[in-house]
């Protein structure tokens, strides 16, 4: 195996795991993909320490060559694609198109971008202030700076759905601003990050600058968000497990930027294209196999469109191929692990219980005898006070609640503990941007599941803390230091 062959990566080395390695799984196939470190809570200090210790150097690092750096990594990364594709889908269970394009694809990309974003100015200029003599001292015009500070050591903590995209989003920024990381890869598929260090190494990163530390447990992920020499944590994940970090980074003051849970609204309002709705709210059926937390996986539907909407989805779900990943007629693919397939078939029955009517799936595919396979699955009848409407399932369940005014979709709508991405499809786009206004989410999509990669991220209420992507990344990983001087 590449890339440290089941080796940590601490201060630039490859470091032999203080307690063993476990087994990471393809969730398509139940066989072993490979082996992953197990790193002490010792091990997790070191590596924190390390990037504490390069912290120094590499902040004063000449924007040129923190770009230079991240464009090679790109290369590299690039250079072997169809490896780290393989190694990608075999541990997160993604389509082969999906790993290719949407992971790795996207991982490039996102270096390639940061490598721009290490040039980005890092001052802007304050509107000069006329003072008044007092007791600051004489009277005169102050001139003033907002500058950007690397923020200093970050852990970044993140998720299992897309172990390319998610990683690359926060170590990338991260690193153009000056800042040095801790990655605490998921542990359903950490294989690939440990291959992104190793092309940041071979494209030049001083040792120290990144590390990896990975285990099976709480531990590890613990032990780099407590950590004394780490001054951030960056977290993608469930709101449960974000809300215990955030109290460890209250503590002790770390900043933090939290991408957290969704329970995305779809508002499809009486004069919605209808084709275009299910062509978006589908893809919670397929893409990442419904394990995406901007997925639009609660359907608020105007009344009068409500059943020509559900045969519709219905229609949709059922000629999706649900199978092994590396076929390319394969559009669903298995969810992460046996546990999370378990935690999915739960809610599905819960959804029956309250009284809601599986439309189609609800059941295991009964072609395939081995993986963690959930048929696309579509729940109607529903109302807002049921769980599987109010909590993230995380898989590929729609649920289906109709309302009657705009007024009423709309409150829907914001009745979530969540506020990540919210949509609207409407064919009068100037009532879609009304309405888009009302949403209490961090984005709204009007008429499109697609996203602008410039656009800030980030929730509202429990679905996170903080912005990123484009340049507000480059915030998110820094702090603002004001300069001020007498003219």
């Amino acid at each position: 195996m590449s890339a440290g062959a089941g080796k940590l990566f601490i201060g630039g080395a490859w470091t032999e795991p203080a307690d063993g390695h476990y087994e990471v799984i393809d969730p398509a196939t139940e066989e072993v993909v490979g082996l992953a470190p197990e790193a002490s809570r010792a091990q997790v200090y070191e590596a924190a320490a390390a990037a504490k210790a390069a912290f120094p150097a590499w902040s004063r690092t000449r924007p040129e060559e923190r770009a230079a750096i991240l464009d090679r990594a790109a290369d590299l990364i690039r250079r072997d694609l169809p490896a780290h594709a393989e190694i990608a889908r075999r541990e997160s269970g993604a389509t082969a198109a999906t790993a290719r394009g949407m992971q790795v694809g996207v991982g490039v990309a996102r270096f390639r971008r940061y490598a721009r974003g290490a040039l980005e100015p890092v001052e802007e200029a304050v509107a000069p202030q006329i003072n008044e003599a007092g007791p600051m001292g004489r009277a005169g015009i102050f001139g003033a700076l907002a500058a950007r500070r690397p923020v200093g050591v970050v852990t970044c903590v993140t998720s299992y759905n897309n172990p390319w995209a998610n990683p690359a989003g926060k170590v990338a920024p991260a690193l153009a601003t000056g800042s040095t990381v801790v990655v605490k890869p998921a542990p359903q598929d950490p294989l690939s990050v440990y291959r992104m260090a190793a092309a940041l190494a071979e494209a030049g990163v001083p040792p120290g600058v990144v590390n990896v530390v990975t285990g099976s447990g709480t531990a590890v992920g613990e032990a780099a968000v407590d950590s004394a020499d780490v001054d951030m944590v960056s977290f993608t994940g469930s709101t449960a497990v974000g809300q215990r970090i955030a109290e460890v980074c209250g503590r002790g003051m770390k900043r933090q930027l939290m991408e957290l849970g969704g329970k995305g609204a779809a508002l499809v309002l009486d004069d919605a294209d209808l084709d275009l709705a299910v062509a978006g709210i589908g893809t919670t059926f397929s893409f990442y196999s419904g394990q995406i937390c901007t997925a639009p996986t609660r359907v608020l539907v105007h009344r009068s469109r409500q059943d020509e909407l559900i045969a519709k989805l219905a229609r949709y779900a059922n000629a999706l191929t649900v199978g092994h990943p590396a076929d390319r007629a394969t559009a669903v693919g298995p969810v992460i692990s046996a546990a999370h397939r378990d935690r999915v078939e739960a809610y599905v029955e819960l959804g029956r219980k309250e009284g809601a009517r599986v439309v189609t799936g609800g059941a295991r595919p009964d072609h395939l005898d081995r993986g963690f396979y959930v048929a696309p699955t579509l729940l109607a009848d529903c109302t807002n006070g049921m769980r599987v409407v109010r909590e993230e399932i995380f898989g590929p369940v729609v649920v289906v609640v109709p309302f009657d005014e705009d007024e009423e979709g709309v409150a829907l709508a914001n009745d979530s503990d969540y506020g990540l991405i919210d949509y609207v499809w409407s064919g009068d786009v100037a009532r879609a941007f009304r309405l888009a206004r009302e949403l209490r989410a961090g984005g709204v999509g009007v008429n499109t599941v697609g996203r602008n990669m410039e656009a800030p991220f980030g929730g509202f209420k429990r679905s996170g803390v903080g912005r990123d992507v484009g340049s507000y990344a480059l915030h998110a990983y820094s702090e603002t230091q004001a300069i001020v001087w007498p003219g």
